[in-house]
C-alpha cells in the first residue's frame, strides 16, 4: 500500500532542512524578507524593534534579513526614522537586535542600503547631502537635483559599505546583504536606464556591474573568509515595475559572473511573484535561473503565502492566503535553496510555526493595517 505524505508533514520536512551560506548553517529554508518598517527615531533601534525580529525568530524563522539600513554616507537615505548602521548609538542597539535573535534561536543579516538617486535633498537625516548616482538620472528618466558620482564618490561609498559589513561580523550578526534591487543605487548602476557612463562603471553589462562587485569585494577583504555575503537585486524598480536587467539567460549571467567572482556568497532574487517563469521555455524563476548560472544558494520572494501583488497590499488592499503547494514542488526539485516571507510575517509573526506545525488553517489573510504597528 502506498502512503501519502499529509500536507503539514510534507512542509515540515522540506521546509525543516537546515541550509549552508558559507561558513553559516541556517536552521530552516524560512528568512524573512526585509520591509522598511521607519520604527527607529534617531536611526537607533529599540527595544520594540529588537523584540519585532526576536518573536520571528522564536517562532521558526530560521534567517532574519532586516529592513534596510543605511550605510555611513549622507546621501545614503532620507528618513530620520529608518535605522542606521553606523554611529555609536544605532550599533549598539543593532547588537541587542542579533543577541536576542540569537536567544530566540534565529541567525541574523542586516540589510546595508544606499538608496542612491532616490535621496530628495533637504529630507534627513543629513538635509544638505545631494542625491548621487551612477549618471545623476532617477529611475524615471528624470535628472533631478542629483548628481553623477565622481571617483571620490565611488570610493567613499564602496568605503562605507565595507565599514558597515566590518562592523557587522564585529557585534555579532551572521553575516551581510547588500542591497542591490529596486531601484536604489547599486541597482541604478547595474540598469542601463539609469547607468549612462562612459566609463569603466558604464557600458555593457559587465561594466555596469563593476561598482557592485568592487563593493563586493571590499565587503569580502574585512571579514572572515566563512562570514556569508548576500546580494539581492530584481529585474523590476519601484518607478518602473516592467524593467529588466537582462532579456535572457545569457545577459543574466553576464550581470551575477563578476558579482559572484566577487564573493557573493548566495543570491536574493526579488520579484513580485515567485510563481511566473522569469524567461521564456523554462518554469525557472528569477532565483531557480540565478542558482543554475551561478551555482550559489538562492533565496526567493514575491507574494509567498499570499494570493496577490504585494504592491496593491502595501497601497491598503487585502491578500488571502494562498496555499504553498508549488514553493514546495520548487524546495523539493531545488530550484532555490530558501523562501523569504514578507507580508505573511508582516502579518503574523508565528506564519512560520504554523506552517511547520502544518497549522494552515490558523493562517490569516494580510491586512495593510498591519504595517502601523510591529507586532
Amino acid at each position: 500500500m502506498t502512503v501519502t505524505e499529509s500536507p503539514a508533514s510534507r512542509a515540515a520536512e522540506i521546509l525543516s532542512r537546515p541550509v549552508a551560506l558559507n561558513g553559516l548553517t541556517v536552521p530552516n529554508r524560512i528568512a524573512m524578507a526585509p520591509m522598511t518598517r521607519m520604527f527607529s527615531p534617531g536611526g537607533v533601534p529599540g527595544e520594540d524593534v529588537r523584540s519585532y525580529y526576536a518573536r520571528r525568530a522564536a517562532a521558526g524563522v530560521g534567517l532574519i534579513v532586516t529592513e534596510g539600513t543605511y550605510v555611513g554616507h549622507d546621501s545614503a537615505g532620507q528618513s530620520d526614522r529608518v535605522p542606521r548602521f553606523h554611529g555609536e548609538e544605532q550599533l549598539a542597539g543593532w547588537a541587542e537586535v542579533a543577541a536576542d535573535v540569537h536567544a530566540a534561536g534565529g541567525t541574523i543579516v542586516p540589510q546595508l542600503w544606499h538608496i542612491g538617486m532616490v535621496r530628495k535633498q533637504g529630507e534627513p537625516p543629513f538635509a544638505d547631502a545631494p542625491a548621487v548616482g551612477p549618471s545623476g538620472i532617477r529611475v524615471d528618466g528624470t535628472e533631478g537635483t542629483g548628481k553623477a558620482m565622481t571617483r571620490r564618490d565611488l570610493d567613499d561609498v564602496i568605503g562605507a559599505f565595507a565599514d558597515a559589513a566590518r562592523d557587522a561580523e564585529r557585534i555579532g550578526f551572521d553575516g551581510v546583504e547588500l542591497h542591490g534591487a529596486h531601484g536604489y543605487l547599486l541597482d541604478q548602476f547595474l540598469w542601463a536606464g539609469t547607468n549612462r557612463r562612459t566609463d569603466a562603471y558604464g557600458g555593457d553589462a559587465v561594466a555596469r556591474t563593476a561598482f557592485a562587485a568592487e563593493i563586493v569585494a571590499a565587503v569580502r577583504a574585512v571579514v572572515s573568509p566563512e562570514f556569508p555575503v548576500i546580494f539581492r537585486y530584481s529585474q523590476w524598480k519601484q518607478e518602473a515595475y516592467d524593467a529588466r536587467l537582462a532579456e535572457t539567460p545569457e545577459e543574466l549571467e553576464a550581470i551575477l559572473a563578476p558579482l559572484a567572482a566577487a564573493g557573493v556568497d548566495a543570491f536574493h532574487a526579488s520579484t513580485r511573484r515567485y510563481w511566473v517563469p522569469e524567461f521564456d521555455d523554462s518554469d525557472l524563476n528569477l532565483a531557480g535561473w540565478t542558482k543554475k548560472l551561478t551555482g550559489k544558494p538562492a533565496i526567493t520572494v514575491g507574494s509567498v503565502g499570499l494570493d496577490g501583488d504585494f504592491l496593491r497590499a502595501f497601497a491598503g488592499e487585502g491578500a488571502p492566503v494562498q496555499g504553498i503547494d508549488d514553493l514546495l514542488d520548487r524546495l523539493e526539485r531545488d530550484e532555490f535553496d530558501m523562501v523569504a516571507v514578507g507580508r505573511a510575517l508582516l502579518q503574523d509573526p508565528q506564519w512560520a510555526a504554523k506552517v511547520l506545525g502544518g497549522r494552515f488553517d490558523e493562517l490569516t489573510p494580510y491586512d495593510a493595517a498591519a504595517l502601523k504597528t510591529l507586532s
